[in-house]
């Protein structure tokens, strides 16, 4: 049977609020209700299993907040029903002792007691908190460390391929790294940024230390604009680390492709220039281009690679060149445009010699066109003449050319058109060169072949255009070039010996083509010379 109400007693009503204020439901356990007091276990049991292990992100605000408010009710609760304990609380309690009248005593004793041990046992969420807070701030830098961990992957990853295909791991590692450190300063992981950046920089111009200096001139520049996107307290002596082996490696790299590509820009030796003008690798530009020209004349003299391809090779440096800044440009061009002056008449030479006509001609036409006051033009002219006839009559190209142009002391060669356009004539031989002859006023094309023959030339009321070439003894080859260029086989070669003691004449004329298209061989010959010979009466 519950007894009557026992007398207030305030401290017994602060030790159990005091005991639940623990957590632990003591207070309620110090009057036995144990409901209450499951209810308080239950309740830590929850924030336990939800607060540990500790996380970088801590306990739920909402959690916490709700289980302050719980202590606080379970507290007001608690002092509530210790405030006037029952009297059957009181007996049981006193049962302890022995004897009613010692009860009492003790119940008087022990709420004191109670009371500290409740402010002792305070300590023990206050301690939790404090070592759920560090432990709390140790998963917080775990955390951190394995963002660093991460990065270095990125970095490591980025190494074991190109640079263009790494870049953004790299960029992507680099962020991570400046996070750290602008964000997590003081951390274990952000003291150590600085370190991996170090690292970060050694693996990303890996290139140079192997000599890849092409190969380096891309991650070094990018290098570079490390410091627009980390703070370059935290990056030191790094910021300017780059610049130097760019540099190196411009100069190296430029040194490899000259002659290989051309640029409008220079190439490397450009961009070393222009970004690094007062440096050392700059000053030593145009020797070393100045130095590949010489290198590159003298394979024209006698070097493994054909003059076409050491011209070709020339001209590439000579576009590289007029990239540059300043007064290398101009400098170095003209020397270049020396070589490539030379390379190309020995080019068209040489292509002469490996019977390629077309190219030899198209060759030489481009240097008479181009070096107008060359010593060599005439000769240059000569050649194109002759590989032009070769491409008709190949055995015109057996040797090249003299340089010798007609006139002087020889034998006259009269050539006449007899037809109604006009028409160049291309010679070869002894001496070489060419005529025009204007279109015959009044003159028609010939019905066939026989025709042409017995009257081209032998009308005496028509004035023939004509011309009078004066050529040494020798074996000719003509190359006739219609200018109706809707002639069928406009273009008719021919052979003719010259020999002392005669004069000689030609005359060419038009064969009507078959409007039927039968193949009838007279007059499938639009256009025919016929040199005659008179004796001078050796």
């Amino acid at each position: 049977m519950v007894g009557p109400p026992s007398v207030p007693d305030p401290l017994r009503a602060l030790a159990v609020a005091l005991l639940n204020l623990s957590g632990l439901g003591l207070g309620y356990v110090l009057l036995r209700r144990w409901p209450a007091a499951a209810l308080c276990w239950a309740a830590t049991a929850v924030l336990l299993l939800i607060a540990l292990p500790a996380d970088p992100d801590g306990v739920p605000g909402g959690l916490v907040i709700a289980y302050v408010v719980f202590l606080l009710l379970a507290a007001a609760d608690g002092a509530r029903r210790g405030l006037r304990a029952p009297a059957e609380t009181a007996a049981v309690t006193a049962s302890t002792a022995g004897t009613a009248g010692t009860a009492g005593r003790v119940g008087r004793l022990r709420p004191p007691v109670v009371v500290a041990l409740g402010l002792v046992l305070l300590a023990v969420p206050a301690g939790g908190a404090v070592a759920y807070d560090s432990a709390r701030d140790e998963a917080v830098e775990q955390m951190l460390l394995d963002r660093l961990a991460a990065a270095d992957a990125l970095v490591e990853k980025g190494s074991a391929g190109a640079f263009a295909a790494s870049k953004e791991q790299y960029r992507s590692a680099l962020s991570r790294y400046s996070e750290l450190a602008d964000e997590h300063e003081g951390s274990r992981a952000a003291k150590l940024v600085p370190d991996r950046l170090k690292a970060y920089y050694t693996t990303v111009a890996g290139p140079y230390a192997k000599d890849e200096y092409c190969g380096a001139v891309e991650p070094l520049t990018y290098l570079r604009t490390v410091p627009d996107v980390v703070d370059k307290d935290l990056l030191g002596d790094l910021a300017a680390w780059p610049d130097d082996r760019l540099a190196t490696s411009l100069y190296e790299c430029g040194v490899r492709m000259l002659g290989v590509g051309a640029s409008s820009d220079g190439g490397e030796f450009g961009v070393l220039m222009r970004t690094f003008p007062d440096s050392e690798q700059a000053d030593k530009v145009e020797p070393a281009v100045r130095v590949k020209i010489k290198e590159l004349d003298g394979e024209l003299s006698g070097g493994d690679q054909s003059p076409c391809d050491v011209t070709d090779e020339v001209r590439r440096v000579s576009d590289t060149a007029a990239g540059l800044p300043g007064d290398s440009a101009t400098v170095l061009t003209a020397e270049a445009g020396e070589v490539v002056e030379s390379g190309t008449y020995a080019c068209g030479v040489d292509q002469f010699n490996d019977d390629d006509f077309p190219a030899a001609r198209e060759t030489m036409t481009g240097f008479a066109d181009t070096y107008k006051d060359s010593k060599r033009r005439g000769q240059a002219q000569n050649i194109a003449i002759a590989a032009e006839i070769a491409e008709e009559a190949p055995a015109a190209g057996k040797r090249v050319p003299s340089a010798a142009k007609p006139g002087g002391s020889g034998l006259e060669l009269v050539i006449s058109n007899d037809a109604p356009d006009d028409v160049e004539i291309l010679f070869t031989g002894p001496v070489t060169g060419k005529v025009e002859l204007k279109s015959c006023g009044g003159c028609e094309t010939y019905s066939s072949d026989s025709s042409g023959r017995a009257l081209a030339c032998q009308d005496t009321s028509k004035s023939y255009p004509r011309s009078r070439l004066t050529l040494p003894a020798g074996n000719y080859y003509f190359l006739y070039k219609r200018a109706d260029d809707t002639v069928d086989n406009a273009n008719h070669s021919s052979t003719l010996k010259i020999e002392p003691g005669y004069t000689y004449t030609d005359c060419t004329y038009v064969v009507q083509s078959n409007p039927y298209d039968l193949d009838l061989p007279e007059l499938e010959l639009p256009e025919l010379t016929q040199p005659s010979v008179s004796d001078t009466g050796r």
